[in-house]
This record gives C-alpha cells, structure tokens and sequence, in this order.
C-alpha cells in the first residue's frame, strides 16, 4: 500500500520532533540528577571538612579510640547525615546508627580517602532500601593519615525531587510533541493541498478537458507546476486546432473528387461494356471504394464538428421502437448475406423519447456495423433496448472476436485503431462516445477475448425538449 505525501511529512516530521523531545529529555534530566546529586555531595563535603577541620585542631593529640570514647558526639553535632569512623584497615570504629559490618568496608570513597583524597560514592546498602551518597575524607594527625569518616546520606528525598521534575519534564513533552503533530498536520496540508488541486487539474487535461486551468497561489515550486501544466494545456489546444482544421479541410477537399470518380464509375458503367468483365469487375470495385471513402470522409466531418463544438443536437420526441424497426429492415440484407444472426429485442411499452433521432440512429448503426465487421459467420448480434428506472438502456451484444484487455481502454479515444486489422478511420466509437455525452448519457464497452463484445448506452428520459 503507498503512502501518500502527506502521511510521509507528518510522519518525519513527527519523527524530527520525537526524537529532538527525547535528546532534550534525556540531556535535561541527566543535568537536573546531576545537579541535585551535586548539592548533596557539596552539602556533605561541607560537613565533613568542618568535623576533619575541628578534629586537626582541637583533637589531633588523642587517638581515634579515645575520642570515639570520650568525645563522639564532636562528630555528628555539625551534620544530620549517618557518621562512621573508619580505620586504615577499613574496619568500622563507630557508626552514628549503630550499624555493624563484619568486613572492612572498601567501596570507592573509602578507597579514594585512604589515598589522602576526598572520595564520594553513591550505591545501595542493606539497611535502607534507596540509594545513599556517601563522602569520606581522611583524618590526618601532623599531615599523617590515622583514619577516615564518613558521611552517608539517603537519597530518597532527593529522588523524589528528581521524580517530580522528571514526571513534569515528561508531561511538558508529550504537550510539545502533541501541539507539534498539530503544526505538522498543518504545515503537511500547506503543500499537499495545493498538489492535490493541481493533480485533479492535471487528472482532467488528461481526460480531455484542455479548458481547464491551474490557479497558482503561490510564487513556488508547485506555482511553477500550475503554470508549467497551463502551459501544456495552451500548446495542446493549438496543435489540437490545428490537426482539428486539417482534418476539416482536407475532408471537404476529398468530398469533390470522391463524388467525381463515383459519378464517372457509375456513368461508365451504364456504357455497353457488359462484354469486357475485367473493367466491370474494376468499375464495381471503383464505386465500392469511393463509396467507403466517403464513408470515412463524413465521420471525419463529423468529428472535426463534435471536437469544435460546432454540433447541435436537434431533440424532439420520436417512438424508438419505430427507429429501431427500420433498422432491423435496414441491416437485414447485410446480416444475411454475411450468415449472421440478427436479433432486436425491445419493451412493447417502451415511451416514446426525446433526442435526435438521427444522431441516435447514427449511433446504433455505426456500433451495429462494428458488431457485423467483428463477428464471424455463423455469429450472433443482439440488439436489445429496454426502460430501467429513469433511463432507456441500449445494448449491443455480439459473439465475435472481442477486444484484447489491453486495448479495451482505449478503444474510444480519438483515432485508436487496436490491433485488429478491421478497423478504419479509429474515430467511429469516438464520434458514437460524443454524441451519447451529448445526450448527457453514458456508453460503457465490456469485452472478452474471444468471447464477444457488449456496449450498454444508458440515456436518461427527458420529460420536454432540452
């Protein structure tokens, strides 16, 4: 299934969107943890540099245990956070909640603070289930490292804080991405709308209608196809006069002479030459030819005057089934000696009609004479009219040859001859198209290889003369 223009911009503009949200999520959030993260660590770090400060000065003389006996509370009195000391050995000496490890303690702070260094550490401990932050400095005696502390504070609160903000932050993303697939849609329906009219003008120049123009809104890429399509439109409409005026001429050139060799074809045959057969034979042959090509000459009249619009219907109300009883007495000599079965079924209470009668006549005769030219001896010809709703339907059905599926498309556009070499001028189906549209009616051709041809001609009923 293809997508159309205006799902693919919407979608990438989406995507742009969505992934821009996403980058400036990700990049937000990670420096608002990172800042409250920051405060924390800058908090403690400010504690315990008081309580290392106030113990070099004040306690540097006693050793650790005598002042974790003595004087402990000189420790926590600056800080809400958990308090350890810890020896160089990482055994804990003394911890403010009364916590306990049988193990030395050796996470990355510790380490760091053995060093001489400040060390921080942020991970999970077994007596509390959020994540803790914990800063150690070393405690030094005359610049000689004789243990550590330790703060340690829960980052609970703090996460909560994260939390909320990232919950907001989240909220504030999807409003922006919705408010943005808004915007898209708009900005999407700013170039596909336009594209759409100028499609829909094309689809009708393509169709024939050369009248119709693009209306360009804007100096762009699109108001350069409008006029670029406006432009074909025009040279189309000029070469389409031009073959229009050829044809015109050179068919009321050809009526004279064709009359003339008729005439003469027919004035020679009337001398006493009854003796030579060959020129008989060849007078015959003469007449029938020019007959034919007279034939063809008027249909090209005829189309010249339909695509000029230079053709008037002349509608009154005329009983069809008197039209097409003369039809039947017209056709019948031909379908007998071309062995074919002709068959005209009509309503008995068929209502009379209003249109042209001879331009309705034309119509049947010409699809008639396509059914006898493609259908074989043997064969059968239907010509069946009957009251369907508001509507005369006609059809002309036959068990010929049929028309390949590939050229069944077009076989009513001007001048397509097919494949099949019966066919003449390519313009008889054109001329019978028109002059139903004329009728505000409708001609639809189905067809199978092989199999026969069906042409259905709906024209709806008038109730006065149009």
């Amino acid at each position: 299934m293809k997508k159309s223009i205006k799902i693919r911009l919407v979608g990438n503009f989406m995507l742009v969107i969505i992934i821009t949200v996403l980058i400036l999520e990700v990049v937000l959030l990670n420096g608002i943890k990172q800042y409250y993260y920051k405060n924390v660590e800058d908090i403690l770090a400010n504690q315990i540099q008081f309580s290392t400060d106030f113990y070099s000065r004040y306690f540097s003389s006693s050793s650790l245990e005598d002042i974790i006996i003595d004087d402990i509370d000189v420790f926590w009195q600056q800080t809400t956070a958990e308090v350890q000391i810890i020896n160089l050995d990482g055994k804990l000496l003394m911890d403010s909640l009364g916590v306990s490890y049988e193990d030395p303690i050796e996470t990355p702070d510790v380490l760091k603070a053995k060093e001489g260094k400040k060390g921080v550490w942020i991970g999970n401990v077994e007596y509390d289930s959020v994540p803790v932050m914990s800063v150690a400095l070393p405690l030094k005696t005359h610049g000689e490292t004789i243990g550590i502390i330790r703060l340690i504070s829960s980052l609970g609160e703090t996460n909560k804080v994260i939390n909320s903000i990232s919950n907001l932050l989240l909220i504030m993303g999807l409003i922006v991405v919705s408010i943005s697939g808004m915007v898209s849609l708009f900005l999407a329906n700013s170039i596909v709308r336009p594209l759409r009219e100028v499609t829909k003008v094309a689809e009708k120049m393509a169709d024939g209608q050369l009248k119709v123009r693009s209306n360009k809104k804007v100096d762009d890429e699109i108001g350069k196809l409008s006029d670029t399509l406006n432009y074909m439109a025009e040279e189309l409409i000029k070469k389409e006069q031009i073959k229009n005026d050829f044809i015109s001429s050179i068919s009321h050139e050809l009526r004279t002479p064709l009359t003339s060799i008729k005439g003469w074809a027919i004035t020679l045959k009337s001398e006493d030459l009854k003796d030579n057969q060959l020129v008989m034979d060849g007078l015959d042959i003469i007449e029938k030819e020019s007959d034919r090509l007279t034939q063809m000459v008027e249909e090209l009249l005829d189309f010249s005057r339909f695509v000029s619009g230079r053709i008037k219907l002349e509608k009154e109300e005329f009983d069809i089934k008197n039209t097409l009883e003369l039809i039947r007495k017209q056709l019948k000599p031909r379908t007998k000696s071309n062995n074919i079965e002709f068959i005209v079924n009509y309503d008995e209470n068929l209502s009379n009609i209003i249109a042209d009668e001879n331009r309705i006549k034309q119509v049947l005769i010409n699809l008639l004479d396509n059914a006898f030219k493609f259908t074989p001896d043997g064969g059968r010809v239907e010509l069946k009219v009957y009251k369907e709703n508001e509507s005369i339907i006609i059809k002309v059905e036959d068990n010929g040859c049929g028309i390949s599926k590939e050229d069944l498309p077009n076989v009513k556009e001007k001048f397509y001859k097919g494949k099949n070499s019966k066919s003449h001028s390519g313009i008889g189906l054109s001329i019978c198209d028109e002059i139903v549209k004329l009728h505000e009616g409708t001609m639809e051709i189905e067809s199978e290889v092989n199999q026969g041809t069906i042409v259905t001609i709906c024209l709806p009923l008038k109730e006065d003369i149009g």
